[in-house]
């Protein structure tokens, strides 16, 4: 079974954590200086964020905003990462996620998003999705 039944659930749990990590300085995922799309399937979905020093701006859906980077995966795979799980290059290699862009900012990105995998459990606490921070 999927841990979202639509895409209004993967933007109120996926998107509002980059919302909230995105406005969070103390977390310093403007570092990266990018454009990442998210492009999830099951269900279908995607959400654009930028991170530039001093501006963090999230879209769900279509967007405006040119990226640097795409990732691609099921939206399980993207939950289980934000909550730790997931070793990506070993989902790059098996084709679970898939990246497109800079190489280097890929590798300087990934690492900014560690921080924030205590903040989506706490976020999923929050909702009342005490299934979901146990997955």
């Amino acid at each position: 079974m999927a841990y979202f039944a639509d895409a209004q659930e993967v933007y109120g749990t996926l998107g509002r954590m980059l919302e909230i990590a995105g406005e969070d300085e103390d977390l310093g995922m403007q570092q990266a200086d990018t454009v990442v799309r998210s492009e999830y399937s099951e269900p279908d979905s995607v959400i654009t964020i930028s991170l530039r020093p001093g501006e963090s701006r999230v879209e769900f859906g279509d967007s405006e905003l040119v990226p640097e980077i795409v990732m691609t995966m099921k939206a399980d795979v993207a939950h289980r990462f934000w909550l730790g799980e997931v070793n990506v290059p070993l989902a790059l290699a098996h084709g679970d996620m898939a990246a497109t862009g800079p190489t280097a900012k890929i590798l300087r990105f990934v690492p900014l998003l560690k921080p924030v995998f205590l903040r989506y459990r706490e976020l999923l606490v929050e909702q009342g999705r005490d299934d979901l921070a146990r997955a």
